[in-house]
């Protein structure tokens, strides 16, 4: 009888989209890797998937961070004084003319918030990691390997409007997700397996006929624009899978929800689990 060939494993790579609020759902997408065994062999992230896929990258497991944010999220008054004092200035300081007091200080930001187990540098991670950010006068992106991580990591979240640019070798960087909010293309040939997270809410059939008011309207453009990049970006790089998590119903500051976000990912974490197993077992 001839002895059966064990199929070689497959590797993985993994791509976290941006979306505000809506990237709490990549914490389910996590927790599959970890219950399947799955150690991604690289990670690509823009604004809040780069957070996400720094810590995880870091060697943070999924429980882990889950259990950091719902603390961090239900600690009311410690967030709020956080973010008080990552603000970029003073409430005086808009009748003088010296700035948006309610501006975010990106890389105050970071440090205030981020896990304390992600590291300072790129070389310090346990997986390979790209984060995206988008070069402002350049209008073009800008792809971090290498370097500073945290600073990387609070550029590529600089939301306009919301968060205070970030300065990097002289350039002004600003929201990732502006030019790629799902960077299949920087894990192209990286491994046998790649899987794409959106978050940018473009699953979700909106039946709302409300008028949508100032900022509500300012972040909805942004998140039409992201869907149309991401399938874009999808079609020129096809992953193996792309999953999108049904979370459109989910403002981009809308963090209190952290419940809700996970119960509507849940299918897709499913979804995930079933498809990627299935990819797996394949050899």
């Amino acid at each position: 009888m001839t002895p059966r060939v064990k199929s070689p494993v497959k590797t993985v790579a993994l791509a976290l989209g941006g979306g505000g609020a809506r990237g709490l759902a990549h914490i389910p997408m996590l927790e599959v890797f970890d219950e399947l065994g799955v150690r991604p062999v690289a990670m690509a992230g823009t604004s809040m998937g780069a957070i996400y896929a720094a810590a995880y990258a870091a060697g943070l497991s999924a429980a882990e961070l889950h259990a950091y944010t719902l603390a961090t999220l239900a600690d009311r008054r410690g967030t709020r004084s956080k973010l008080m004092a990552a603000r970029t200035g003073r409430l005086a300081d808009l009748f003088a003319g010296l700035g948006n007091p309610v501006m975010i200080d990106a890389e105050a930001f970071c440090e205030a918030f981020l896990p304390e187990a992600v590291p300072k540098t790129f070389s310090e991670l346990a997986i390979p990691l790209t984060v995206v950010a988008t070069d402002y006068y350049g209008r073009r992106e800008r792809a971090f390997t290498s370097g500073p991580l945290r600073q990387a990591v609070a550029a590529s979240m600089a939301i306009p409007g919301a968060i205070q640019p970030v300065r990097i070798d002289g350039q002004v960087l600003i929201d990732g997700a502006t030019v790629n909010p799902l960077p299949l293309d920087h894990l192209a040939g990286k491994a046998d397996i790649l899987v794409g997270v959106d978050v940018s809410g473009a699953a979700t059939l909106a039946t709302e006929t409300d008028m949508p008011g100032t900022f509500e309207a300012m972040f909805g453009a942004l998140q039409i624009m992201q869907a149309a990049i991401v399938d874009a970006k999808a079609a020129h790089c096809r992953p193996d899978i792309l999953i999108r998590p049904n979370v459109g119903s989910i403002r981009a500051l809308d963090f209190a929800r952290s419940s809700v976000v996970f119960r509507l990912a849940r299918p897709a974490k499913e979804e995930l689990k079933r498809r990627l197993g299935d990819l797996l077992e394949r050899g």
